[in-house]
């Protein structure tokens, strides 16, 4: 289901999980920015290419230069396709959490104003190591408590539909009679 993650039928790569691998960010966050992503994918081939960075960013209203978007690509291209995958586009929400990013970055600007605030459910600037582990863990525990909540949510409404078919039928039986 993730964007831009393995080939169909592709043998061997393991299938992107969002929620799985950035613990650090809500359910909300990551559907926030799948939807950014998906936006300025343009050729709709699950990758943003440098064309769509270049307009992604124009659009932003912190235009790059063509070594500008080179550079954003280079700095989270982990396959080195010069492409930004979903996966690598969330890493640029990690880093810019983390503090990563250097203040005059075209990825630092992306992070900026993208209206997605990682900076108050991120990893909010740990410092070391266990910190960010401890905080990864809460976050992992507010994901399973949204998921529940939801579950519950969806129990109610439908125990509430189950009651008022009952009274409907009830109801309807009185008139039929």
């Amino acid at each position: 289901r993730a964007v831009g993650e393995g080939s169909p039928g592709g043998s061997g790569r393991r299938v992107f999980s969002p929620a799985g691998e950035f613990r650090e960010f809500s359910r909300r966050q990551l559907r926030d920015m799948e939807r950014l992503f998906r936006q300025y994918d343009a050729g709709k081939d699950g990758f943003i290419d440098l064309m769509e960075l270049k307009l992604m960013m124009e659009k932003l209203g912190a235009p790059q230069t063509h070594l500008g978007l080179k550079n954003m690509i280079k700095e989270v291209d982990e396959d080195l396709d010069s492409k930004l995958s979903f996966r690598e586009f969330l890493l640029i929400f990690r880093k810019a959490a983390a503090g990563e990013l250097q203040e005059d970055s075209g990825l630092h600007a992306l992070a900026r104003l993208s209206e997605i605030d990682v900076s108050t459910e991120g990893v909010k600037g740990a410092k070391n190591f266990f910190e960010a582990k401890a905080q990864a863990i809460n976050e992992a525990s507010k994901f399973e408590e949204e998921i529940k909540a939801e579950q519950e949510e969806k129990k109610k409404q439908a125990e509430e539909l189950k009651q008022r078919k009952a009274a409907f039928k009830e109801l309807q039986s009185a008139f039929t009679q």
